[in-house]
């Protein structure tokens, strides 16, 4: 196995507001949370855990490197492994650090521990992670490899942001693109599937607020005199309100806005669109206290937009039903073929809410076991190819240093792969184990046979049909590829089993049936066909926006957390908790 290193440095862009580009903020703050040691401080008489200080932080981001280790096979010779590691060093001023932290909490990654309602990163603060914050570590963590043992605690016990809606920004200026499907898949997420009006009684515990919050932004009625040019018209009870700044705190707290500006330009957006409308401005020099008003229900809101620019797009649940045809909605040929049940299991497998079900039908029908291969196989193919680590350390290396965190990592990396390999064998392939498959004997021999090979012929402790700690010593990277690739054999095997005999058995159950609807949840494309009419009153397509202007997109990117009914962080190894991807 041959090692190659590399030396990068990044110069962060900014944008006309000042700030770094969402990218760079986002890698930033997730690079400078893992090389922290979030521990328990104390102010004013008070302990916060999980927390970090003004000083640590400056401290390390004066002083941060990023190391990924990227595993492939050498184009000269394809028999043995490459291991590329590439680092990149930050390095910044005090003041530059604390400007950065400063944008980490206008982007609500991070808040002031003893002050939930300060927006100012100040020099003697304690700060922990927002729930937001938690989403964006977890995705880096699955995304780069990374192994961060130190921060299960922090998962294990905050409230994290379950579903996160990203807004796609150009490349040029990092600016949303602004378009109808954008807001409007925007006011979806922003409005809720249904009224939000929270109970009377003041909530004390934080997780269970931030649960309800995430519904929609927080409604009440209120009764005022409507706005008028002249006098003073009757006073009437309006529904659906909400004030105009706890709009722009939920756009931040739920959605990849990095700003309050930014969200004031969103919610400018939901009036020139027509989807909320003024009640009520009580200003007197710096107060605040404007009151909107959604117009209608959320879903006729969204529904009446008809622009030709937001083309139908068929759901998840649509694309679950038995009797779906690809091609289907505004085909204009001859009839398609049916979806196939291969296509049906790539869906319940990329949908939380889907894959956990089917995991309880499987286990109801005694054959969880292949649910659980597939996926521990696809976890361990994703930790062989990239590893990374974060570390504030000096840069200078002597004679006789030892080797640097990336190749530190690598090596650590490299012994809790050989300990998954094992892991999957003795519980899923090997002879008696507690989960074991029912697969071909051809393609369990030559497992087998290879294992028996690779762990005698290289001088390991004898093999008798499991593989133990002590084989560790004889599987280097090119032997860990060859044994993935019988894994990857046996788990195509599996994947068409599944596909076969569970999924049409799956499909026809009364708690599928009952779930497919509700996975629009997750769904933001409109289905124009439905649409409902416009409201006279509604431009369909502002002014300012034709039909050469750039078309954006919005998705949501769910946590591993969704759906299981515990907190597992992403560096969990339990079988069937793969890395959740984004529903776009």
């Amino acid at each position: 196995m041959a090692t190659k290193s590399a030396t990068s440095s990044h110069m962060m862009k900014t944008t006309k507001r000042g700030r770094p580009f969402l990218k760079d903020t986002l890698d930033l703050f997730a690079t400078l949370i893992v090389s922290l040691d979030l521990t328990t401080h104390k102010q004013f008489f008070r302990t916060f855990p999980n927390s970090f200080t003004t000083e640590e932080a400056a401290t390390n981001l004066s002083s941060l490197k990023f190391s990924q280790s990227n595993r492939g096979p050498d184009p000269r010779d394809p028999s043995r492994i490459v291991t590329t590691t590439t680092t990149t060093t930050f390095s910044m001023t005090r003041d530059m650090a604390k400007a950065m932290c400063q944008h980490f909490m206008d982007a609500r990654l991070i808040e002031n521990a003893a002050d939930r309602n300060s927006n100012l990163f100040k020099e003697r603060g304690i700060y922990m992670l927002t729930p937001k914050g938690l989403h964006v570590l977890e995705r880096f963590i699955s995304k780069n490899g990374m192994t961060a043992d130190h921060l299960l605690k922090v998962f294990s016990s905050q409230p994290i942001c379950l579903k996160l809606l990203h807004l796609e920004r150009r490349a040029s200026d990092d600016e949303i693109i602004i378009s109808q499907s954008v807001v409007t898949a925007l006011f979806r997420r922003f409005a809720g599937r249904a009224a939000n009006y929270l109970p009377g009684t003041v909530m004390k515990d934080p997780a269970q607020e931030y649960h309800e919050r995430s519904k929609g932004i927080s409604l009440v009625d209120i009764t005022d005199r409507a706005p008028q040019m002249v006098g003073k018209g009757a006073l009437q009870t309006f529904t659906c309100c909400f004030a105009a700044v706890a709009a722009l705190e939920w756009l931040c707290d739920f959605t990849s806005i990095v700003g309050r500006d930014e969200a004031a330009e969103m919610a400018a957006h939901f009036v020139r669109f027509g989807l909320i409308s003024l009640v009520s401005d009580k200003r007197k020099g710096g107060d605040s206290a404007v009151i909107f008003t959604v117009r209608g229900s959320a879903s006729a809101t969204a529904a009446a937009t008809t622009d030709a620019k937001i083309h139908r797009r068929i759901s998840m649940a649509e694309k679950l039903r038995s009797d779906y045809k690809a091609g289907e909605a505004g085909a204009t040929g001859g009839a398609a073929p049916k979806e196939s049940n291969t296509d049906r299991l790539r869906h319940i497998l990329d949908e939380p809410a889907l894959r956990s079900l089917f995991r309880e039908f499987l286990r109801g029908n005694f054959c969880e076991e292949n649910l659980s291969f597939w996926l521990d196989v696809q976890d361990f193919k994703r930790r062989f190819n990239t590893t990374s680590s974060a570390i504030a350390a000096p840069t200078s290396r002597g004679p006789g240093a030892k080797a640097t965190p990336g190749q530190a990592a690598m090596e650590k990396h490299h012994e809790a792969l050989i300990s998954m390999a094992f892991v999957i064998y003795n519980t899923y392939l090997a002879p008696s184990s507690p989960c074991e498959l029912n697969i071909d004997h051809g393609l369990r021999n030559e497992l087998v046979v290879y294992l028996n090979e690779m762990l005698v012929t290289d001088g390991g402790k004898q093999f008798h049909g499991r593989v133990e700690v002590e084989h560790a010593a004889a599987f280097n990277a090119t032997q860990l590829q060859t044994l993935i690739r019988l894994y990857e054999r046996i788990q195509t095997h599996v994947f068409r089993l599944m596909a076969t005999d569970s999924v049409p058995k799956f499909i026809k159950t009364s708690r599928f049936m009952a779930l497919r609807n509700w996975v629009e949840e997750y769904e933001f494309g409109d289905n124009d066909g439905q649409a409902r009419p416009a409201d006279p009153a509604t431009p369909v397509a502002p002014p300012g926006l034709d039909d050469s202007e750039e078309i954006g997109r919005a998705y949501m990117s769910v946590s591993q957390q969704a759906h299981t009914g515990k907190s597992d962080a992403p560096t969990n190894t339990r079988p069937g908790l793969a890395p959740t991807k984004s529903i776009t």
